[in-house]
């Protein structure tokens, strides 16, 4: 019997794929969209944002978030984007810090450095699919997450009432 060749499944490249032409877009606006005049430094919305305390923080942490989930969506296979949270992590927390945070925010460009994972995942012909197991685990993890830091805020409210209500009477 003639052995028959496996049909070729392709898969639309980074480029031809609009959604993460898209991604790419938005990681350009907060990332690298300006540029400072004479020089090759480039900055974007986030450094900016993150000169208003905790809303901008919190708006550029939600707009990476949202471009991980693009990308998850899209064939990020989970050590990848345990490498993308890791990126946006280190740029949320470092980024929160008064002044040293927001000079660190123009530097490090971690919208810019998770589209450059994902294109060379892509060019490695690793894409996988959607990451919906890891997306659901993802999700558990920041209901948990969530959930511990609302139980702690509440203990530490109630043990700050028992300790007035014993020490200023």
């Amino acid at each position: 019997m003639p052995v028959r060749p496996q049909p070729v499944l392709r898969t639309p490249s980074f480029d031809a794929d609009e959604r993460l032409r898209w991604v790419e877009r938005v990681a350009r606006l907060m990332d690298s969209q300006f540029q400072l005049p004479g020089t090759s430094f480039r900055f974007g919305l986030d450094p900016i944002l993150g000169l208003i305390p905790i809303v901008g923080d919190l708006s550029t942490f939600a707009v990476s978030g949202a471009l991980i989930l693009t990308m998850m969506r899209h064939g990020a296979s989970g050590s990848v984007v345990v490498r993308m949270l890791l990126n946006v992590l280190i740029d949320t927390i470092i980024g929160a810090v008064p002044i040293l945070g927001n000079i660190f925010d123009f530097a490090y460009k971690s919208n810019d450095r998770n589209v450059a994972l994902l294109r060379r995942h892509y060019a490695e012909g690793r894409h996988q699919g959607s990451g919906k197991g890891l997306m659901a685990l993802v999700l558990v993890g920041f209901v948990a997450f969530f959930g511990l830091l609302i139980w702690g805020l509440w203990t530490l409210g109630v043990w700050m009432v028992h300790y007035g209500q014993q020490h200023w009477q």
